[in-house]
């Protein structure tokens, strides 16, 4: 069964990937919508073919979690007649030196051991980072406003979308169980066979020396140990994810009612 519900989850496109629909699960009773929230990697190499779909899912808001450099590198591509929400930001910090994306891998020794040490580190940061607390803030806030069908994406729709992704599903009340599950959902084969041998060639051209497969499928994947640790650090600076998200990213009363409605109506 939920292999079946994972299946009915993700969309198929030919340039985009990770596209899936993280609505539909229970929630205290009451059942999230579907077909109207949707998490994604970027749409830079978004065939014709994948812009035509997306045209006929009824998204209306759009939420890119890159940082400036990321999009000016990637720019993501939009379907004929897209009239609808884009947000994003305009502030590149992530931290300094290794705690940057750009510092890490540029002294990454290419094993799983070091990346998992940096990843680590990162979910430690990511809930508190000046521009992912601007971003989420505009997330909920866009959730709570939009007509139609909302997407948010990052590079790969795997780290910071796997966090917001979690911390909507919390606010709903989904079951921490059910919340992991959608979040390891990124850990699919097809997409490592597809992406890995060519993501790992260009890591290679970059630095002059490849990762092993075995390494790229570590790096494009989660694990729940990532997930918890911002929990835990969120739990320690805010007593909870309801403090956060009251205190850190403006979801006070009356924008929980309205984000409700969204997500159940």
């Amino acid at each position: 069964m939920a292999y079946m519900r994972a299946m009915n989850r993700k969309h198929a496109f030919e340039g985009v990937h990770n596209f899936r629909d993280f609505g539909g699960y229970d929630a205290g009773g009451r059942k999230l919508v579907t077909g109207r929230l949707f998490r994604s990697a970027n749409y830079a190499l978004a065939s014709d073919a994948d812009l035509a779909k997306l045209s006929g899912l009824g998204i209306t808001a759009i939420v890119d979690l890159r940082r400036p450099d990321e999009r000016t590198r990637q720019p993501s591509r939009r379907w004929e007649g897209f009239s609808g929400v884009v947000v994003e930001n305009h502030d590149d910090d992530e931290g300094s030196r290794h705690e940057s994306w750009d510092g890490f891998m540029a002294q990454w020794d290419m094993t799983p051991e070091h990346f998992r040490t940096y990843i680590h580190g990162y979910y430690d940061r990511v809930p508190f980072l000046p521009r992912m607390l601007d971003l989420y803030t505009k997330y909920f806030e866009t959730l709570a406003k939009a007509d139609g069908g909302i997407v948010v994406h990052c590079a790969a729709g795997k780290d910071r979308t796997g966090l917001i992704v979690a911390l909507t599903h919390e606010l709903a009340g989904v079951h921490r169980d059910d919340i992991i599950e959608d979040y390891l959902l990124t850990n699919d084969s097809q997409r490592f066979e597809t992406y890995g041998a060519q993501w790992a060639k260009m890591i290679g051209e970059q630095r002059g020396k490849a990762p092993t497969l075995e390494t790229m499928k570590y790096i494009m994947g989660v694990q729940p140990e990532f997930l918890e640790r911002s929990f835990a650090a969120i739990e320690k600076r805010h007593g909870g994810v309801e403090g956060y998200l009251r205190d850190a990213l403006s979801v006070d009363a009356r924008r929980r009612a309205d984000i409700e409605k969204r997500l159940f109506g």
